[in-house]
C-alpha cells in the first residue's frame, strides 16, 4: 500500500468519516492530491463517498472505509469465538453446548427459511448450495437416488474448528434447517478430507410415509 493512501485509510479509520478538506488538513496535503489518491481507494473498492447536504452550496463528498477497507485491519474474532465457546463449555456443559450451537444455527438459518418454501426437493438442495455459496463458501450440491450430498471445499470457522470441533455441529445444523431433512457429515476438512460432504437424507414421501 502506498504511504498516503495507507495515512488516508488509517485517519478514516480513526474519524469514520473525513471530507477531501479534512484529509489534506491533517496530512498536509493539496485537496487535488487528496483527490487523487481516494479516486484510486475508492477504484479499488476500499472507500466509499457520499454526498454530505448538511450545509449551504454545493454538496461536499464525505468518505468512509468500505466493508473490504476496515478488513484490512487485524480483527480478533476467531479468538473470541473460541473463547466463548470453551467457557460456555465449561459452564454449562458438552450437552447445553451443543444444543446452543444448535439454536444459533436455527437463527443463521431463519431470514433464509421464506426463500426455501415452495420448492422440490432437487431445486431446495441446489438453492441451499446457493445460500452456502452466497455466505462465502465454496460449494456444490449434487444427488443420486438415495441422497442429496453437498459438499463445501472451505471453512469459515476453520480457524475456530481446529481448536473447537464442536463448532461443526452448527454448519450440520444450519443445512438440515436449510434443506428440512436430516443431515450427515460424512467427510471432514478437519480430518484431512478434501471436502466436508454433507449427506441429506431424501424426504420420505407423505403416501408412504402413512403406511
Amino acid at each position: 500500500m502506498q504511504a498516503t493512501r495507507q495515512d488516508i485509510l488509517d485517519h478514516l479509520r480513526k474519524r469514520h468519516q473525513a471530507t477531501v478538506k479534512e484529509i489534506g488538513e491533517v496530512l498536509g496535503l493539496t485537496s487535488t492530491g487528496i483527490r487523487q489518491h481516494l479516486t484510486v481507494l475508492e477504484r479499488d473498492g476500499l472507500v466509499l463517498a457520499r454526498e454530505d447536504r448538511g450545509h449551504v452550496g454545493r454538496p461536499a463528498l464525505v468518505y468512509r472505509l468500505s466493508e473490504a477497507g476496515h478488513a484490512l485491519y487485524p480483527t480478533r474474532y476467531d479468538e473470541l469465538a473460541n473463547a466463548l465457546i470453551e467457557e460456555a463449555r465449561n459452564i454449562l456443559g458438552s450437552q447445553a453446548l451443543q444444543q446452543l450451537l444448535k439454536t444459533v444455527a436455527a437463527r443463521f438459518a431463519g431470514p433464509y427459511m421464506p426463500r426455501l418454501d415452495g420448492l422440490g426437493d432437487a431445486e431446495r438442495i441446489e438453492t441451499v448450495g446457493e445460500i452456502l455459496e452466497e455466505r462465502g463458501n465454496v460449494a456444490v450440491a449434487s444427488g443420486d437416488d438415495g441422497a442429496y450430498y453437498i459438499r463445501k471445499h472451505t471453512c469459515p470457522f476453520w480457524n475456530v474448528a481446529t481448536r473447537n470441533s464442536a463448532v461443526c455441529a452448527l454448519d450440520v445444523q444450519f443445512i438440515r434447517q436449510l434443506a428440512g431433512s436430516d443431515a450427515r457429515l460424512t467427510t471432514s476438512l478437519l480430518r484431512g478430507d478434501d471436502c466436508c460432504t454433507f449427506r441429506v437424507k431424501r424426504p420420505v414421501p407423505a403416501a408412504r410415509a402413512a403406511r
